[in-house]
């Protein structure tokens, strides 16, 4: 079990652990009823991060934030010398959080998406791993929730019986998410991405050897041209050069933390 703690890359405090260290902290905030707030950040995440002040003050403000990304374990290397063993993929990650609460008898529930991805997702999952409680899911709304609605939620979610929250809503609106609602919600809250489409069966994974030399955004720009081209053409460079450029001194990313609260955008 590997935690060295967090490091700063491009100004977004990363957690350096591996698959085993993650697992044992949301499993034991789930069986404890404890607040816990944990994404798997890849490339865009962090990008989101270095280039909006507010959404960064948000994701140095998560307990948990694992580098989903090869390019982003590469950087902590690269930055800090921290040696992890492989990233944190948020799909995996998922698959292990799952086990490992179909063991201890812990529920999960899954928030985002649309009704069809959801009825899939928890047909598989419970079907590959046995004896998996789904406590409820719920769609996305696709839009801003108000704070009645968020209480509503937060009711519903909490009444349910879940131990462990898993939110696909997509990056950024995810960890706005998380963030926002782990202030009333005590339960982990897990943000994974494209993990709910990947294992619902509603969208392909890279292929093994893609996903270990950094290469998987070439294979989802290959699946979805139209929507992720500006993602993956304009700031991958981008991240290069400015991880570079910390590695050399030549820019410092001081992390966002103190100060007042950004503006809430409450999604659903």
């Amino acid at each position: 079990m590997l935690d060295y703690g967090k490091h700063n890359i491009l100004g977004v405090e990363i957690s350096a652990i591996d698959y085993e260290a993650a697992v044992a902290s949301v499993t034991a905030a789930g069986e404890n009823r404890e607040r816990l707030t944990l994404s798997a950040l890849a490339v865009h995440g962090v990008m989101t991060g270095a280039l909006d002040a507010a959404h960064q003050f948000r994701l140095n403000h998560l307990d948990i934030v694992v580098p989903d990304g090869q390019p982003v374990r590469w950087a902590l290397r690269l930055l800090h010398g921290v040696r992890l063993p492989d990233r944190v993929y948020g799909p995996t990650l998922m698959l292990r959080v799952c086990e490992a609460a179909a063991t201890r008898g812990l529920s999960v529930f899954f928030y985002g998406s649309r009704p069809a991805v959801l009825a899939a997702l928890t047909q598989n999952l419970q079907a590959r791993i046995r004896g998996l409680r789904v406590a409820g899911s719920e769609p996305s709304r696709f839009r801003q929730l108000s704070d009645h609605e968020q209480l509503e939620l937060a009711d519903r979610i909490g009444s349910s019986g879940a131990s462990i929250v898993f939110v696909g809503l997509g990056c950024p609106r995810q960890e706005v998410w998380i963030y926002e609602m782990g202030h009333l919600l005590s339960l982990p809250l897990l943000a994974v991405g494209a993990a709910f489409d990947f294992h619902a069966g509603t969208l392909l994974q890279a292929p093994s050897s893609l996903q270990r030399i950094g290469l998987e955004w070439m294979f989802r720009l290959g699946c979805e041209p139209r929507r992720l081209w500006r993602r993956y053409l304009g700031l991958n460079p981008r991240y290069v050069q400015l991880v570079v450029m910390q590695a050399l001194r030549l820019r410092s990313f001081q992390p966002v933390c103190d100060g007042p609260p950004p503006q809430f955008i409450r999604h659903g």
